[in-house]
């Protein structure tokens, strides 16, 4: 067992060590999820080829058991968004977010993802993913070195070592809402935004409120 399983307030005797480990349920568990991490396999723009360099030999993911990139939503844990997002396909990311099963986590690699990138200002780019979807993990860059998405993941292993099992999503009692999928029509249309539009709530004059 690792080192960093062990509570540091718990010594253990020199000839036990590598025999006895005293740790908690939560440590151990998130010590297993952290470092089985499956990324869905999909790329959007530029940033897509510095995330498949990462995969590469050279600097080998597979150190942190994340070499497992899955093609399909319902086997990942992770999304990283990688490139450019735009109005027309944002519906879509929301979407394939809704199919992942918790725990899972998403990450904005690079500008564009984040806050909207070089593309900031054009008509057909959403200002960062964050306004659609909950980002656990800023990686900045345009685009980023796959060594700056390394260091991602190893802040991305860090929040969930240090979550709690009852604070887990999926975890607790209740029932999971899937997000809503925004409306592509002359504009996007973020349904989340409608209960702080004045028109869009029964009853209310948008000229008095």
């Amino acid at each position: 067992m690792p080192d960093d399983l062990n509570l540091p307030e718990f010594p253990i005797p020199e000839d036990l060590r590598g025999q006895v480990t005293i740790t908690t349920l939560d440590r151990i568990y998130n010590w297993g999820r952290r470092a089985s991490v499956w990324p869905m396999f999909w790329g959007l723009a530029c940033c897509a080829i510095e995330m498949i360099a990462t995969a590469t030999s050279r600097y080998d993911m597979a150190r942190f058991g994340m070499e497992v990139m899955r093609p399909s939503p319902r086997q990942t844990d992770l999304m990283i968004i990688s490139g450019t997002v735009t109005k027309k396909l944002i519906p879509q990311i929301v979407r394939l977010y809704n199919q992942v099963p918790e725990p899972k986590y998403v990450m904005a690699m690079g500008a564009c993802a984040s806050g909207g990138g070089p593309f900031k200002e054009g008509y057909n780019v959403v200002s960062g993913v964050d306004q659609f979807l909950p980002v656990d993990v800023y990686v900045p860059g345009c685009p980023p070195t796959p060594q700056a998405l390394i260091h991602g993941f190893l802040t991305l292993h860090k929040k969930i070592a240090a979550q709690p099992i009852k604070a887990i999503p999926g975890y607790r009692k209740g029932t999971l809402e899937p997000l809503p999928i925004p409306v592509l029509g002359p504009d996007l249309i973020n349904l989340r935004d409608l209960p702080r539009i004045p028109s869009a709530v029964p009853g209310s004059d948008p000229e008095t409120a």
